[in-house]
C-alpha cells in the first residue's frame, strides 16, 4: 500500500463502498482518506457529575444509575423516559423514537456510563438518545474519539462513523511506511513539532487534547509554509526575471509640490507606504506593489507624489481606472492639486473628442505629456508614450490580465507597477493571496475626518428618517438614496429604483432630485453627476453605480434602501461616499423587518464600526476567501485545517520562516533544505510553473 493506492483496496472498504465515497465525498486514494480529518472529538476521558452541569449543546460523560423507565405520551407522540441519579442530584434522559428492544435493553439499577448532549427541558437538564455503557464493559481507551464528516447517503449504506474509524484505524496502522518527514532537523527542533508520522496519528486518534493540539498546529504550520513557499517562489522568480528602470532621484517636482502645494499633512501611514514605494523603485527591478486603503484614506495623493517621482527621473506616468465616473474623479482630483505647477496632464477616455485624442497622442510620443489619466482607452495601439515609466492602476481586479499586459507593453523595459484597491483585504488574505506582490496598508484616516455615524431603521421608522433627511438638506447638505434594483422586481418586498424616485419626489416636493444608474449612457450620467455635485439637486436617488467613484464632499447623508440585500463589502463602500467634507456624515440603512442570520450580522457589523479591515475579515468569514478574492481565484482556498483570520499568527510566522530561508538559500540546494524541496515539488511544482528550482 502506498498513498497512491485507490481506497477499495484498503481493508474494509472494497470497490462498491469506494465508488460511493468517491462520488459523496471525493476521497478516492489512500492519501486523501488521511486528509479526510475528524470535525470533531468526543471527550471519554473525563467523568462529570450532575451538579456540575452547566452547559447546553455540550458532550459530556456522567457515572451513575438509571433508577426508572417510563412511557410518556403528549397527543400522538410517545416518548421514553428514564431516571439518571449519581451522588450529587438527577436528570432525565429522554428517546423519542425507540422501540420496545431498546426499552427492555436498559439496564435498571446498574453501575454505567452515560455519554450525550446536555439539553434543558423545563428548566431541567436532560439527555436526549444517551450512550450507554455498563460499567464491567466499558471501552477502556481514553483517547478522544474522532467524529468525521458524513452524509445521511453514506449513513443508510453502514458508512457510519464506527465504519470511518475502523478503516481509519486501520490505515493509522500503516503510517510508517506511509508518510515521509517534509521538514529539516533544524525547523523540528526549533518549533518543537511533533514527527508527521506522530502527526496524523494524533490528529485522527489523539492520545489526549494536548497531542491532538500539537498535530493540528504542524498541520496547519504544514498547509501555511508551504502554500507561502509557493507564492515567493514565485515573486523570487518575478524580481529576477523582471528589469526596471530605476528611480534614484527624488527632485524638484516631488519637493516643490511636497514643500509649497500639499494642501494637508500626510498620515503617518502616507509617509511610511511613500518610504516603501521609494525604496523599490531605487532598484533596477520593476515594482509590483499593491496599495491597500480604506475609502478617503489618501490613496490618490500617495500615487500623485509617486508621480512626481517618475517626473524627477524623466519619466511618464498613467492611472487607469475601470469607470469613466471614477477616472474623470481622479483626473479632476489631481488637476486641482497640480494647479499651480504647471505640469501637463489630461485625461483619456471613450468619451474623448477625436481633436483631443490627437494632441494626446502628440503630446505623449513627444514627452510633453507626463500624466494621463484614463479608462480602457488608455490600452489601445494607437496610444504610445515617449517613455512610460510608472503605471498605476485602480481597482485592479476589475482589469483582465490580457488587458494589462498591455499596458506593461507601453515600454520597451517595462513600467513600475502600483496597483490600488478601496476594497480593504484581510491582512491574512493579502499576505497569503497577494505574496507576488509587495503589499502596503494605508491605515489611517486623514487628520480632522469625522467617523461617519451608522444607524440601522425599519420601515416602521421611515417617517423619521425622511424628517431627518429634511432637517440635513435645511443646513444646506446633500442626500444619497440608494437602491439595489432597477427594474421591476420578481419579490415585491423590494422597492426598485423607479418607485423609489417617484416616492422621494413625492415626499421631498420642495427640492430638486436626479437620478444615477449603469443603464444610462455615459454623458446621461456625467450630467446627473454634475448636477448633483454641483449642489443643483439636494438628493440622489441610485444605484450601485455610486459605490465607486462619485466625491461630493457636501453630501452628509446616505440612505440604503433593502441594505439586507446588499453585500457587507458593498454597503461599506457605499457608505465611503459620505463622511468626505469636514461636517458629521450619517448612513442609515434601511431594512424589512425579518432578516437571515446574515443579514443581521452584516447591519450590525456596519453599525458597530467604521473600520474597512474589521469589516472585510467579517465578510470573509460570511462568504469565504474565495468571494472575496474574487471568481478567478475562488479555486486556490483549499486548506484543510487553515483558517485564514483565526490563523493569523501561523500564516505571519510561516511568511517570516519562509523569507528567512529563501534568503540565504532561493533555491532550496542546501543539503538541510531537501526534504523541504522535495515535499515542494511533488505537491507544488505542477501549480508554479514559473519555478526555477528542480
Amino acid at each position: 500500500m502506498n498513498l497512491e493506492t485507490s481506497i477499495e483496496y484498503v481493508k474494509g472498504i472494497g470497490p462498491e463502498k469506494a465508488k460511493l465515497i468517491k462520488n459523496v465525498l471525493g476521497v478516492s486514494t489512500v492519501e486523501d482518506l488521511l486528509n479526510f480529518y475528524p470535525i470533531r472529538y468526543l471527550d471519554k476521558s473525563k467523568v462529570h457529575k450532575v451538579s456540575q452541569l452547566n452547559h447546553v449543546n455540550t458532550d459530556v460523560q456522567l457515572k451513575g444509575k438509571i433508577t426508572s423507565i417510563q412511557e410518556i405520551q403528549t397527543g400522538k407522540t410517545k416518548r421514553l423516559s428514564a431516571k439518571f441519579n449519581d451522588d450529587t442530584g438527577s436528570m432525565d434522559l429522554v428517546w423519542f423514537q425507540y422501540s420496545k428492544w431498546l426499552k427492555e435493553q436498559i439496564p435498571v439499577n446498574k453501575e454505567i456510563y452515560i455519554f450525550g448532549k446536555i439539553n434543558v427541558f423545563n428548566h431541567q437538564f436532560s439527555m436526549p438518545h444517551p450512550e450507554i455503557e455498563i460499567e464491567e464493559k466499558k471501552d477502556t481507551d481514553n483517547r478522544l474519539k474522532p467524529i468525521y464528516p458524513s452524509s445521511e447517503k453514506l449513513t443508510k449504506r453502514g458508512l457510519n462513523q464506527k465504519f470511518f474509524q475502523t478503516v481509519l484505524r486501520n490505515i493509522c496502522k500503516e503510517i510508517p511506511s506511509l508518510i515521509e518527514e517534509n521538514m529539516p532537523e533544524y525547523m523540528m527542533k526549533h518549533f518543537k513539532f511533533l514527527s508527521r508520522q506522530h502527526t496524523y496519528l494524533n490528529i485522527h486518534f489523539p492520545k489526549d487534547l494536548e497531542h491532538f493540539e500539537k498535530a493540528n498546529y504542524r498541520l496547519k504550520f504544514e498547509e501555511s509554509f508551504f502554500f507561502q513557499l509557493g507564492y515567493a517562489l514565485k515573486k523570487l522568480h518575478h524580481k529576477t526575471q523582471s528589469h526596471g528602470n530605476p528611480f534614484p532621484i527624488v527632485g524638484d517636482f516631488f519637493t516643490g509640490f511636497y514643500e509649497n502645494n500639499l494642501p494637508f499633512e500626510l498620515t503617518g501611514a502616507q509617509k511610511r507606504v511613500l518610504k516603501e514605494i521609494r525604496q523599490d523603485m531605487k532598484k533596477p527591478i520593476q515594482m509590483n506593489r499593491l496599495l491597500q486603503g480604506d475609502v478617503g484614506s489618501g490613496k490618490t495623493m500617495v500615487a500623485l507624489l509617486t508621480m512626481l517621482i517618475a517626473m524627477d527621473n524623466g519619466f511618464q506616468s498613467c492611472m487607469m481606472a475601470p469607470t469613466e465616473i471614477l477616472a474623470q474623479q481622479h483626473y479632476n482630483g489631481i488637476k486641482d492639486l497640480l494647479a499651480e505647477t504647471g505640469i501637463n496632464i489630461r485625461l483619456l477616455t471613450g468619451s474623448t473628442k477625436a481633436s483631443e485624442r490627437k494632441i494626446i497622442h502628440e503630446q505623449l510620443e513627444n514627452g510633453e505629456l507626463s500624466i494621463l489619466v484614463g479608462t480602457h482607452a488608455v490600452l489601445e495601439d494607437k496610444v504610445k508614450f515617449k517613455n512610460l515609466g510608472l503605471a498605476i492602476i485602480d481597482e485592479q481586479h476589475r482589469f483582465g490580465v490580457a488587458q494589462r499586459a498591455k499596458l506593461w507593453a507601453k515600454n520597451k523595459i517595462p513600467p513600475h507597477i502600483l496597483v490600488m484597491t478601496a476594497t480593504p483585504i484581510p491582512r491574512t488574505l493579502a499576505m497569503s493571496f497577494y505574496s507576488d506582490l509587495d503589499v502596503s496598508v494605508i491605515d489611517e484616516m486623514p487628520v480632522g475626518r469625522k467617523p461617519i455615524i451608522t444607524a440601522h431603521r425599519r420601515e416602521k421608522d421611515r417617517a423619521y428618517v425622511y424628517n431627518f433627511c429634511r432637517e440635513e438638506i435645511q443646513k444646506g447638505r446633500q442626500v444619497y438614496f440608494v437602491y439595489p434594483l432597477i427594474e421591476e422586481s420578481e419579490t415585491l418586498d423590494y422597492k426598485n429604483l423607479m418607485v423609489g424616485l417617484e416616492n422621494v419626489m413625492d415626499n421631498f416636493p420642495k427640492y430638486n432630485v436626479t437620478m444615477l444608474h449603469g443603464k444610462m449612457k455615459p454623458d446621461e450620467k456625467d450630467a446627473a453627476m454634475n448636477y448633483f455635485a454641483s449642489g443643483k439637486a439636494e438628493i440622489m436617488v441610485a444605484t450601485t453605480v455610486i459605490e465607486v467613484g462619485v466625491n461630493v464632499p457636501n453630501a452628509s447623508v446616505m440612505v440604503i434602501e433593502s441594505a439586507e440585500r446588499f453585500g457587507l463589502s458593498q454597503l461599506h463602500q457605499l457608505r465611503g461616499r459620505v463622511g468626505r467634507g469636514a461636517e458629521q456624515s450619517y448612513c442609515i440603512l434601511m431594512t424589512s423587518d425579518k432578516l437571515s442570520s446574515d443579514s443581521r450580522t452584516r447591519i450590525r457589523t456596519m453599525t458597530d464600526t467604521n473600520d474597512g479591515f474589521k469589516i472585510s475579515e467579517v465578510d470573509m468569514k460570511l462568504r469565504g476567501p474565495g468571494d472575496i478574492l474574487g471568481t478567478q481565484q475562488s479555486g486556490v482556498v483549499d486548506f484543510k485545517r487553515l483558517d485564514l483570520i483565526e490563523d493569523s499568527a501561523i500564516i505571519k510566522l510561516t511568511k517570516k520562516t519562509v523569507d528567512k530561508i529563501l534568503e540565504t538559500d532561493p533555491m532550496l540546494s542546501r543539503s538541510d533544505n531537501q526534504l523541504i524541496k522535495n515535499y515542494y515539488l511533488r505537491y507544488y511544482r505542477g501549480k508554479n510553473k514559473w519555478s526555477k528550482i528542480s
